[in-house]
């Protein structure tokens, strides 16, 4: 599938602030199963540096400062970009035969073995862990578990826009079991990470479905984040959204990937001023 995909990011600050630096992960880049056609990120007002480069996980970042006072960024992303099919075969090994064929993975970045580890955002944790092991049973295949656990979590989760930010812990996100999509999928990495399967953070863009009867209206897709996770030599990285309990299939274009959202964050930043600062965004993902 082919899409143009429009996103419009909008910061203000309360008061100007001449110490702004931002590190950006917007720009999708082609992958195993995408294909980017063309990309480009305007950013307004100009920044007084700016910088792309390409990080160890593959992603392109860009990294912007400015040394003037500004109250107010805009970033504006216009991508087209291609979306192939998901297999539904099952090529995976047994669960309990994964640990084999890790041994055997090299240290490229795409390697599951920077996957398989606690990373600074998603520390182990006993509750997560006794949860996926009650999902997770040695002659199941790995593939069936990663669904398994991403379908038991979307029943025990409820999305709540309110319930968390972007700094909320893993385990407080699933005491609560409340959350949004970033919750969701770093849940799901944890349990997956506790039965040995390696896991990581996808973040990207998802195509919305208006309910039936109703028009697309413009603006309301979203940025979003899922789970990438590695089923086996043969079967290579899956990728799987348990906020909406389905493979990451057609309907998604990848941005970033990391171990988790700290390495894959669309935004991440430092800016001295003063009060709270106020974020909008709306996104377009139009199928061609």
């Amino acid at each position: 599938m082919r899409y143009d995909i429009r996103l419009r990011l909008d910061h203000s600050y309360p008061a100007a602030s001449d110490h702004v630096r931002n590190l950006l992960r917007l720009l999708p880049s082609d992958r195993p199963n995408q294909r980017v056609l063309r990309r480009l990120l305007t950013i307004t007002p100009s920044p007084q540096e700016r910088r792309e480069m390409v990080d160890y996980f593959g992603n392109a970042t860009t990294l912007v400062a400015w040394h003037k006072p500004v109250a107010a960024i805009s970033f504006h992303l216009s991508v087209r970009a291609e979306r192939m099919g998901v297999s539904t075969m099952d090529m995976s090994p047994r669960l309990n035969a994964l640990a084999p064929e890790l041994m055997a993975a090299g240290l490229a970045p795409d390697s599951p073995l920077h996957f398989r580890s606690p990373s600074p955002r998603i520390p182990p944790t006993p509750e997560i862990a006794q949860f996926a092991q009650g999902i997770g049973q040695p002659g199941q295949t790995v593939r069936e578990t990663v669904a398994l656990l991403g379908q038991a979590l979307h029943r025990e989760m409820a999305f709540d826009a309110t319930a968390t930010d972007v700094t909320t812990a893993p385990a407080t996100a699933f005491a609560a079991r409340r959350g949004v999509c970033q919750d969701f999928a770093q849940i799901m990495i944890c349990g997956l990470r506790a039965l040995g399967i390696p896991a990581g953070y996808v973040s990207g863009f998802i195509r919305t479905t208006p309910p039936p009867g109703m028009r697309r209206l413009a603006g309301v897709d979203a940025m979003h984040g899922w789970v990438m996770a590695w089923c086996g030599i043969t079967q290579g990285w899956v990728e799987y959204d348990p906020t909406n309990a389905q493979w990451a299939g057609e309907d998604y274009i990848t941005a970033a990937i990391g171990r988790d959202y700290a390495d894959a964050a669309p935004v991440r930043g430092a800016l001295r001023t003063a009060g709270a600062q106020s974020a909008a965004h709306a996104v377009d993902m139009v199928a061609l």
